[in-house]
């Protein structure tokens, strides 16, 4: 039985070395997650191709953000290739519009919160109000199950005070920003270890780096998935 909990993110420039890696990590990771960063270089192609040929899950990470009737329709688009996962902003209005595109399919709609590269320094600069990052996370996250989000992407910070609100029953939470014990931090801010992270409530952990950088990305991921067995 394959361990979806984690999700390996593509984090390369196209589909050739997106297809190289998948080919190193072969049956150990069942779960990949498709950024922007690909999307010109082939991801949506490579999305198929995983999903259609391997039987892998897949979460495309687009982070929609636009008015309703647009998001609405990027997502009745993409809904169409039998995906799992998808993120749009959190706003409440574009949750509404990417549930009603994905109507009728199985892929389910993420909400991002606050992205987990920032700081309340960045948040100042967007002028988003005032408070502390996790109280903003929390009352986001909430604001985008109430309008029908099958779940939220969070940092491991935020997951527990998410899993405590009675609105995230039965919802995922997805956390990026996970390193391994030891592993270079790259450009997140608010981190936690793969154990940590489920522990405190996440479904699913989101790892990129320390995985397609390591000498042995494959040893890497089922260290982590030997690691995730002790939650």
């Amino acid at each position: 039985m394959h361990d979806d909990r984690l999700i390996v993110a593509l984090d390369v420039p196209n589909i050739v070395q997106g297809q190289a890696l998948t080919d190193k990590l072969g049956d150990a990771v069942s779960f990949y997650k498709i950024g922007l960063g690909m999307l010109t270089g082939g991801g949506l192609a490579l999305a198929n191709q995983l999903k259609q040929e391997q039987g892998k899950k897949i979460f495309l990470d687009m982070k929609l953000f636009d008015i309703g009737a647009t998001v609405e329709n990027a997502v009745r688009g993409l809904a169409q290739f039998d995906l799992d996962f998808l993120t749009v902003h959190g706003d409440p209005y574009v949750v509404q519009a990417a549930k009603e595109g994905a109507a009728g399919s199985n892929m389910k709609i993420l909400g991002v919160t606050i992205l987990t590269s920032l700081d309340r320094d960045d948040l100042d600069g967007a002028l988003i109000k005032p408070g502390d990052i996790k109280d903003l996370v929390a009352e986001r996250a909430g604001k985008a199950f109430e309008a029908g989000a099958d779940g939220v992407i969070a940092s491991p910070q935020e997951a527990a005070l998410i899993r405590a609100l009675p609105e995230s029953k039965g919802r995922l939470i997805v956390t990026p920003g996970v390193r391994p014990a030891g592993a270079d931090l790259g450009d997140q801010k608010r981190i936690a270890t793969p154990a940590q992270a489920i522990a405190d409530g996440a479904d699913h952990i989101v790892v990129g780096r320390p995985i397609h950088r390591a000498e042995n990305p494959r040893a890497a991921a089922q260290s982590i998935l030997e690691e995730l067995k002790t939650v």
